[in-house]
Formats: structure tokens, C-alpha cells, sequence
């Protein structure tokens, strides 16, 4: 990429979007188009259409994406299937149409079957059925990596698909209603330590700047105890859905988005798709090929944010899958590796929660 080619990308303020975005000006790249989602709903083909033909972004990083936890995913499977098919179909289209010289769609590993090798090698897709808790987002993900390949073959473009591991970092969501695991321990950890040191002040602050179903900080004592209790904080325990037992791989976020610059600057299409006949699984996992049980993952939570209670595992909720581990190796082959592992990221990302 030419550092003054002109740059769109979807979903800047988000957590993966933002990273690119910083990962970006950090290598002297300048010349942005940018839209917040009220500027441009990329689920409108005639805007997502409209904007493509009066910009003409030289480069799109697909970043946009309808996402959330366990909960949210298994609560509102229509809303994620639909919003992001749309999404992935009016950007992608469109960067074909418009003459985009590269672009980048950033999934998910979810799009590997349940039950698939581990760790999960790219040529392992669509072996198997995919875990039931969040389907439909897996399936949209499934179909944009798709459409990246098959747009390649027929028109000759270069959109590559990556599918990061599971991310964490600044811009998290660390609201309880949709959160990942990550930030939802961080942030449950912290209230029940707040709880348990009676900082109610502190407490308070934190509902001002995430209210938990329209609950902040000014509501009375009694309200915000009992939100908290619905999501199993309380003086004495955080409880966390499942046993514990899955085991999951972490990347900080700002490393993700150095993988995705390094992928959009290094490699092309041409470099993955191998000699054929049938050209399948030409994306690249970005991951670190180390795991964590969530057990292990919340105690040491529990011990970065300095939380002394119990911590409660409800076995009678979804565990979701139960071991989910990339292999990054042809990642690795192409030059890139992963540096900040999760003691020091969780580290990190508590510094910036309570800083920000």
C-alpha cells in the first residue's frame, strides 16, 4: 500500500477497527476515509453503494461487524446472521465494483466446526457441525470468507479473509449484556472487589461509564445491587457461566491489527490460494497458539485485579466449545508472530479500563 492511498476503514471505533486504525497512522499512513455507524449504515446497499462510488477507497479494511458473547449470541441469533451478512455483502460487493486494489475481511475462528483438530489448521473448515451457541454469526463469517474467494476467482480481485482468534483490548466492550469473557471478567472482578472493600464510590463510577439495562451510577444503593446480582456479582462471589473447563487463546488487539497491516502490505491472494484444482481455505488464521481454561483465565483475573472473594462457576450454563486453538502456522511461515501474552495483556487491558 502506498502511504497516501486512500484507506476506508469499516468499523474504526470498535475494538479491531480502532487497532488498525492506530496500527496504521503508526506506519505513516495518512489519508483516511472514515464513517461512524450513524454516518454510514453499512447494512444499506444504497449507502454502502453510494459512498463507495463518491470516495473510492483504494483499500478496505473490513473491520464492521455485529458482535458479543455467548449470551448475546445464542439471544439474538436473527440480529447476528442478518446484520452481518448484510454488512459483509454491500462492502464487499461494492469494493469489487468500485475497483478496490485490496481488501482485508476480518472473521472468526467460531467458523470452525465444534468438535474440529486442534489446534485448528485453516484446511479444517466446513469438516463439521458448527457449535450451536453461536451458529449464525459463524455462518455469516463462513460466507464472507466465501465471498472474498470466490469474487477472487471469478473477477481477479484480492480480498483476503483473515480470522482472528479471540481478541481483547482497548475499546473493549465491557458491557455485561454482551460482553466477551475477557472483559467481562475484568469488569466483574473489579465490581465485586469495590463490593467487597465497600468503594462504593468507585462502584458508582464505574455504572456512570458503563450502565448495566439503563442503570448508572446515580440510581439508589438497592437498584445497583440487585443489577449486579442478575449477572452474579455480589459481596461474597462472582459467579461465571459454565465449569470453567474450555479452554480458549487470547490476542491483544493491537497485535491482531499488526498481523492484518502486515497481511494487507505482504500478501496477496496469489499466495494462498495453492495450485488447485479446487481452491479452498485461502484465509489465514491470526492467532498465538497458546490456551488458557477459563478456570485458570478468571483466577488470574481475579489476581491481576487484586479481587480476594470466590469465584463461583454455574455448571448448569453452556460452556459454548469446549477447546478452541488456532494454528498459526502458515501465518508464521509468512513472517509474522505474536509477542504480548495474556498475563501481561490482561494487565494492560485493566490499566486501560480503570484510565480511560
Amino acid at each position: 500500500m502506498e502511504k497516501s492511498a486512500r484507506i476506508f476503514v469499516a468499523g474504526h471505533r470498535g475494538l479491531v477497527g480502532s487497532a488498525i486504525l492506530a496500527n496504521l497512522k503508526a506506519r505513516g499512513y495518512s489519508n483516511f476515509i472514515l464513517r461512524s455507524a450513524k454516518e454510514l449504515d453499512l447494512t444499506r446497499q444504497e449507502a454502502v453503494e453510494a459512498f463507495f462510488e463518491a470516495e473510492r477507497p483504494e483499500y478496505v479494511f473490513l473491520a464492521a461487524a455485529h458482535v458479543g458473547g455467548i449470551v448475546a449470541n445464542n439471544t439474538y441469533r436473527a440480529d447476528f446472521i442478518y446484520i452481518n451478512l448484510q454488512i459483509q455483502n454491500n462492502v464487499i460487493h461494492n469494493a469489487w465494483k468500485y475497483g478496490v486494489k485490496k481488501l482485508l475481511f476480518l472473521g472468526s475462528t467460531c467458523i470452525y466446526p465444534r468438535e474440529a483438530p486442534q489446534p485448528m489448521p485453516e484446511d479444517c473448515l466446513l469438516s463439521g457441525p458448527l457449535e450451536y451457541t453461536n451458529e449464525p454469526y459463524a455462518m455469516a463469517k463462513i460466507a464472507g470468507l466465501k465471498m472474498c474467494e470466490s469474487y477472487n476467482l471469478q473477477y481477479g480481485t484480492n480480498f483476503i479473509a483473515v480470522m482472528p482468534t479471540n481478541l481483547y483490548g482497548p475499546n473493549d466492550n465491557f458491557n455485561l449484556e454482551k460482553s466477551h469473557v475477557l472483559p467481562a471478567l475484568i469488569r466483574k472482578a473489579h465490581l465485586g472487589k469495590c463490593l467487597m472493600e465497600g468503594d462504593i464510590e468507585a462502584l458508582k463510577a464505574d455504572f456512570d461509564r458503563y450502565p448495566v439495562e439503563g442503570v448508572d451510577g446515580k440510581a439508589p444503593m438497592d437498584q445497583l445491587l440487585a443489577t449486579l446480582g442478575k449477572y452474579g456479582v455480589s459481596k461474597d462471589a462472582v459467579e461465571i457461566w459454565g465449569t470453567g473447563s474450555p479452554t480458549r487463546e487470547f490476542l491483544w488487539s493491537e497485535e491482531m491489527a499488526d498481523a492484518c497491516v502486515f497481511v494487507m502490505e505482504r500478501v496477496d491472494f496469489k499466495d494462498l490460494k495453492g495450485e488447485g484444482p479446487e481452491f479452498r481455505n485461502c484465509h489465514l488464521n491470526i492467532g498465538t497458539g497458546k490456551e488458557i481454561s477459563i478456570k485458570d483465565l478468571a483466577y488470574l483475573v481475579a489476581s491481576i485485579v487484586g479481587y480476594k472473594g470466590a469465584l463461583r462457576f454455574d455448571a448448569s450454563k453452556p460452556d459454548g466449545t469446549l477447546r478452541k486453538l488456532t494454528d498459526p502456522s502458515r501465518l508464521h511461515n509468512l513472517g509474522w508472530h505474536h509477542r504480548i501474552d495474556i498475563e501481561e495483556g490482561i494487565a494492560k487491558l485493566y490499566n486501560w479500563y480503570l484510565n480511560r
